[in-house]
């Protein structure tokens, strides 16, 4: 799925609320389109409050779990770069309210207690990239996903999804303990994968990896996702309109 599919998937709930007497809603209310619906007061200060409640109509049940997708990868993988932009986040866009992202930036990277340090598969660069991405995780919570996507592609990213959190933050992270503690546990928790993980990016959903699964992953994420979900399946996932209540003009 394209950039284009997913601005016009994002735009598509962010409609005129009405034709005449009414303006486009701007970016400028300071938060981009997919953060518009995150909270009842984002969606008054972006003018979209009609629409995210039309949106949030469609939501599935939240007594329902979501399909956990874990990926353990590495930032500078090309390969973990195109599931990450290609598969992951444009499955994520359409169905965060059935699906749950976990990223462990680590995979073929090797510990090395005696020297207090790591070794990376695509050098030292990566290393840092891991750890910069290990921290933005632990320190933006809902606001990491989108952020580390817009990484791999552009600049200025935090300030975009997480206005709320200060570069030196990340940078303290990076450089201090923490980062090297938050890294040690994802080798912990990549060596402790069953089956062991090897090659990333390595996918489990719902904590369990085989090779179907994965082959599916790699193609046709979407699908995949709308299959596992055990819940009344969302209108994107089955092609179905829901019924909403709209105004025309």
């Amino acid at each position: 799925m394209n950039s284009f599919l997913i601005r016009a998937f994002l735009f598509s709930f962010y409609v005129l609320e009405e034709c005449q007497g009414k303006s486009h809603p701007k970016p400028s209310c300071g938060y981009p389109p997919s953060q518009w619906c995150r909270t009842l007061e984002i969606a008054v200060e972006c003018g979209v409050q009609k629409q995210c409640m039309e949106l949030l109509a469609t939501r599935p049940d939240p007594s329902m779990p979501p399909v956990e997708v874990t990926v353990y990868y590495e930032s500078l993988c090309p390969g973990c770069r195109s599931f990450l932009t290609e598969q992951l986040f444009p499955t994520w866009t359409m169905l965060r309210d059935i699906m749950r992202v976990h990223l462990v930036p680590y995979g073929n990277t090797k510990e090395l207690p005696e020297l207090n340090s790591f070794s990376c598969q695509h050098g030292q660069p990566e290393c840092q990239a891991n750890i910069i991405e290990a921290c933005i995780l632990n320190v933006t919570n809902h606001a990491a996903f989108p952020v580390i996507h817009c990484m791999v592609s552009s600049s200025d990213c935090l300030q975009l999804y997480a206005p709320s959190v200060e570069w030196g933050t990340i940078e303290s992270c990076v450089k201090g303990d923490l980062g090297h503690i938050l890294m040690h546990e994802n080798g912990v928790k990549t060596r402790s994968l069953s089956p062991a993980h090897t090659h990333v990016p390595w996918v489990t959903f719902n904590g369990v990896y085989t090779d179907d699964l994965e082959d599916k992953a790699m193609s046709t994420l979407f699908n995949l996702v709308c299959k596992l979900y055990e819940g009344i399946k969302p209108p994107v996932c089955t092609g179905a309109l829901k019924k909403l209540n709209r105004s025309f003009c």
